[in-house]
């Protein structure tokens, strides 16, 4: 059976770059952050959950221990879903130059998500596979639940 000539006109006007549907730039700020601004942003989160952890048990970072595991990532629920409910971003969005939005009826906003959103889409997080689950506007699980995207600015 043949295809239709429609199947090969390329990008839908719904689809040319992730955000477009949001009605978010391609390029510059307030642009749909890359996976490799994001990626290092939750390394960094995770780092200074760690140093928190290690204050808190008084153990080193490499020593772990009894419950480290689950004391750091409740520290890391903590920070997270405060600092982006409140701020709009964590210590590592800013330091790579990102921030969390909230989205409503279609279109993104300026203001902090709010702590609801801002605790939602950090337990997600932490359970991990809805962060890595995601749509064509770079948009995970994690930010679908809690109205959000992750934006350059």
């Amino acid at each position: 059976m043949a295809s239709s000539p429609a199947a090969a006109t390329g990008p839908t006007e719904e689809f040319r770059y992730p955000g477009n549907r949001l009605g978010l730039p391609e390029d510059g700020p307030a642009s749909a952050a890359t996976w490799g601004r994001r990626v290092l942003a939750l390394l960094v989160d995770w780092l200074i959950a760690a140093l928190i952890t290690s204050v808190i048990t008084a153990r080193p970072i490499w020593d772990g221990g009894p419950n480290y595991g689950s004391i750091n990532t409740a520290v890391f629920f903590g920070t997270t879903a405060i600092l982006t409910g409140l701020l709009g971003c964590t210590i590592g969005h800013r330091i790579c130059g990102l921030q969390v939005r909230p989205v409503r009826a279609g279109k993104t906003f300026v203001a902090p998500p709010g702590l609801l959103a801002g605790i939602v889409r950090s337990l997600l997080i932490c359970l991990v596979i809805p962060a890595v689950v995601f749509d064509r506007d770079r948009r995970g699980l994690h930010d679908l639940a809690a109205k959000t995207i992750v934006v350059r600015r």
